[in-house]
């Protein structure tokens, strides 16, 4: 597993050294579990109330390249002690394939927040793709007269005022020259090396390679035909390429197509990578994978100690049989009714901590609202100065503008009612615990941690007094073992 440091100390109460405790005990950490450590990321003398820092924001672009898959922390509030930046950046990264590490928290001290986090994370998702409807359907609107939606224009096509395609008298020359010489048996660098000297460019204005001129021969926009998402019009837009060339050409790249090179298999995602723990020695257990001698891949996850140091004896534990208990006895919970309600209690809570920004201002309109009412009794009783007026206009003034600033916090920073939070609890009772994805937001909205015991597993889940043992001699009972599901436990 590979990972950067972020480290942060604030001017108020902090110094210098701070940073270098941190970075010390965050390297310890990664060497115990084994954690490849490829750089820091290091904001001096910044809060982590806002989320203007530089090295921050270098740290969440970076994740975007794949170069590391871990941030390691001293503590989550060095990430972030904003609730609401906090789940919008580990939103990013997770979806960059990132997840954020404590050092020193194996247990977060608020594990409630990471519930209001996966809340706020996934209301933010639903109107995201809400909006994403809207937008579709608008697109589709355009797409049914054939009209330009965006994205990169085709080269030999320009576009009107009214959004239709013509025919650019440029280009579109070039393009159909180009069918003919790869008809006639020129090659795709040739072709790359004739458009190039010809000035053509893509729409992002950079020179042409072999990928984009193949994409240019497999265009089906160059016969007439207009296409978006499942929308498709034959002769919807003017043709350049007749339709007997372009299926000469599409027969030519056919037989020139080169077997592709077997494409890397994608990692096989590990659920619980940085929730489970060893019941012996307390370290984390990782994922790893090997090969029978009969060719079967078996994957399984291994306590850290147990592979260099060789300083604890825990056993391996199949991936499938510790990732399905957790998940069957995570969905358990969201059918007890009670609990949830009480969940989402504890939840509303937490909300109204986390945001110190709107009530203060909702306690300066409030303040505001009674200086106006109070200079109108005096009005009202004959006490009118200029002064009094000014004043007057200096209230109505602030009013305005915190009214505007409330509106502005409460759109950033929505509030869910309880309503909203139990709509969204229960939606997870119908997550299809057969896709990757929903499994893996089911782990991580609702388990802290799993520890693992020779005997028993303590689940740790993400509300107040969360906690579960389960007897491995009651799995094996249970309807786990029955549905064969698990079978063995270890390898």
């Amino acid at each position: 597993m590979k990972a950067i440091i972020y480290a942060r100390y604030s001017s108020d109460n902090q110094r210098e050294e701070s940073i270098e405790g941190q970075l010390r005990e965050c390297k310890a950490y990664a060497e115990k579990n084994e954690i490849t450590l490829l750089g820091t990321y290091i904001d001096r003398a910044l809060s982590a109330k806002t989320d203007n820092r530089p090295e921050f924001q270098r740290m969440i672009k970076d994740s975007s390249k794949n170069l590391f898959d871990m941030v390691l922390v001293w503590k989550l509030d060095r990430f972030a002690r904003n609730r609401y930046d906090s789940a919008h950046y580990k939103s990013i990264l997770r979806k960059n394939g990132v997840k954020v590490v404590s050092a020193t928290e194996a247990i977060a001290d608020d594990s409630t927040g990471i519930l209001l986090e996966s809340l706020l994370e996934g209301y933010a998702e639903f109107y995201s793709a809400e909006l994403s409807e809207k937008v579709i359907r608008g697109l589709t609107e355009n797409a049914l007269k054939c009209k330009y939606n965006g994205g990169g224009l085709p080269i030999g096509y320009t576009i009107d005022n009214e959004q239709y395609f013509q025919i650019d008298p440029l280009t579109a020359p070039l393009v159909l020259e180009t069918y003919k010489r790869y008809a006639d048996g020129e090659t795709i660098k040739q072709l790359v090396d004739y458009l190039n000297s010809k000035g053509i460019q893509t729409y992002r204005h950079k020179p042409l390679c072999i990928d984009s001129v193949k994409r240019l021969l497999r265009n089906r926009r160059y016969i007439g035909e207009y296409k978006y998402r499942d929308t498709i019009i034959p002769n919807g837009v003017p043709a350049i390429i007749p339709n007997d060339l372009f299926e000469r050409v599409g027969e030519r790249l056919t037989r020139n197509k080169t077997a592709p090179a077997r494409a890397k298999a994608k990692d096989e995602k590990y659920l619980l990578t940085t929730k489970l723990f060893c019941g012996k020695c307390g370290k984390f257990m990782v994922g790893e994978s090997g090969t029978s001698k009969t060719g079967h891949t078996h994957r399984y996850y291994r306590c850290v100690n147990t592979k260099k140091k060789k300083i604890c004896d825990k056993k391996p534990v199949r991936k499938d049989w510790i990732e399905e208990i957790v998940i069957q006895y995570t969905k358990k919970i969201l059918f007890n009714d009670k609990l949830l309600n009480d969940i989402a209690d504890s939840i509303l809570t937490l909300q109204k901590k986390e945001n110190f920004t709107l009530p203060m201002l909702k306690k300066q309109l409030s303040e505001t609202n009674k200086g106006i009412e109070n200079i109108l009794n005096a009005i009202q009783q004959g006490i009118l100065t200029s002064s009094t007026k000014n004043r007057l206009e200096e209230l109505e003034e602030a009013k305005n503008q915190l009214e505007i600033n409330i509106i502005q916090e409460e759109m950033e920073k929505p509030a869910l009612t309880k309503d909203q939070i139990i709509f969204w609890l229960h939606r997870f009772r119908n997550s299809d615990i057969s896709n990757p994805d929903h499994r893996q937001r089911l782990v991580d909205s609702f388990i802290n941690s799993v520890y693992l015991y020779d005997d028993r597993i303590i689940l740790t889940f993400n509300y107040k007094e969360g906690s579960k043992t389960i007897s491995l001699n009651d799995i094996e009972s249970s309807d786990f073992s029955a549905s064969g599901a698990l079978i063995k436990s270890h390898v």
